[in-house]
């Protein structure tokens, strides 16, 4: 049977809009009858898997997901600079092969990065975002150069690029879906649920000025800039599901990596913020709380225990009792659902990050 690993995580921010919809406001859904905070699963594994914590941990094995490798590919062929310099953004390149003709180089690009997916009308790029894996850079990374110095052109068997099971952690985690060629997909080890508030909200206005620091008053008395931003605050209940056994799948069967790769994610989940409008209000927090769970049962979230908005003032305490009064009540009901448990309380001082972290990887 599957190992899962569940993770249920009480986050609070400030005064924030850390995830916007299209109208610039602080994202909301309604819940039990109000209107509560909502960030979007898509906007925290953002956060998290492109975090500096994500990626030092796990270097070597986060992949790249762009439209243009196409463009990329391009400028490597007619510059003779690597690719990978391209992609990390080296401020200084050297050549390291070979310049391509102009017209050789577009067509080779456009084989290459059809392999990816469907291409745009113009250009180089492909039509949807794609994930790529380092081992598939690395591969088309040689490619490159084998073309630039040999002067040969692409064959069918030079587009044997994709790989199905490959070391990018992300890409185990959070899924691949290519279009063009679906048998390369990867079915994602982790779901991650959207954050919503314990309680309801009501998003607020927020009227700014900015001053012209030349202006001495003489002529226009006024502000040089008007400006309205929208906020609110929140305790964030976030659930996550972790299919240990897919991941480990995903990952090759690499066991130490997969330990990795459990750790890093955790720590990121539990400490890193999305970035929305963090220049405007510094809005960052680590979690208060964090229950974890092991387990061959099958997984549920513990949501309904906010399905009725908090209403008390010591709101971070009522969300705990809350929370670990639902688990012990669906227990009652359903019987044992996971084998081993571990809490982390930033509230009463108790647990740890570590033991957290030493919990999820045995």
């Amino acid at each position: 049977m599957t190992d899962f690993i569940q993770l249920h995580v009480l986050t609070s921010y400030p005064p924030s809009n850390l995830n916007r919809d299209d109208l610039g406001r602080p994202k909301t859904a309604v819940m039990g009858g109000t209107q509560r905070l909502r960030i979007s699963s898509q906007s925290l594994k953002r956060a998290w898997r492109a975090s500096d914590l994500f990626k030092e941990a796990l270097s070597g094995h986060v992949g790249i997901r762009t439209k243009e490798m196409g463009n990329f590919v391009y400028k490597a062929l007619t510059t003779g600079v690597k690719l990978t310099d391209i992609l990390e953004g080296k401020p200084e390149f050297s050549t390291t092969y070979p310049k391509m003709e102009e017209k050789k180089a577009g067509e080779i690009s456009k084989q290459i990065a059809s392999v990816f997916g469907k291409l745009k009308k113009e250009g180089f790029e492909i039509e949807q975002l794609a994930h790529f894996s380092p081992e598939e850079i690395g591969t088309i990374e040689k490619l490159i150069i084998d073309l630039a110095q040999s002067g040969r052109e692409l064959t069918e068997e030079n587009k044997n690029i994709l790989r199905k099971n490959n070391t990018a952690v992300d890409i185990a985690m959070f899924g691949r879906m290519l279009a063009a060629n679906t048998q390369y997909n990867v079915e994602a080890a982790v779901q991650v649920s959207h954050a919503i508030t314990v309680h309801k909200v009501a998003v607020e206005d927020d009227f700014f000025t900015a001053v012209d620091d030349l202006n001495n008053g003489e002529e226009d008395m006024g502000s040089g800039h008007l400006g309205e931003t929208e906020f609110a605050a929140g305790l964030f209940y976030i659930y996550i599901c972790i299919n240990r056994d897919l991941l480990k799948e995903n990952l090759g069967e690499d066991g130490e990596l997969t330990k990795k790769a459990l750790q890093a994610f955790t720590e990121s989940a539990l400490t890193v913020s999305p970035t929305g409008k963090q220049n405007s209000f510094a809005s960052r927090a680590y979690a208060s709380y964090v229950l974890a769970e092991k387990g061959k049962q099958q997984p549920r979230s513990l949501s309904v225990a906010f399905l009725k908005a908090l209403e008390e003032k010591d709101l971070l305490a009522s969300a705990i009792k809350e929370l670990n009064s639902t688990h012990e009540k669906i227990e009652s009901v359903y019987g044992k659902c996971c084998e081993n448990k571990i809490e982390m309380n930033a509230y009463t001082g108790e647990g740890s990050l570590q033991e957290v972290l030493k919990f999820v990887a045995e």
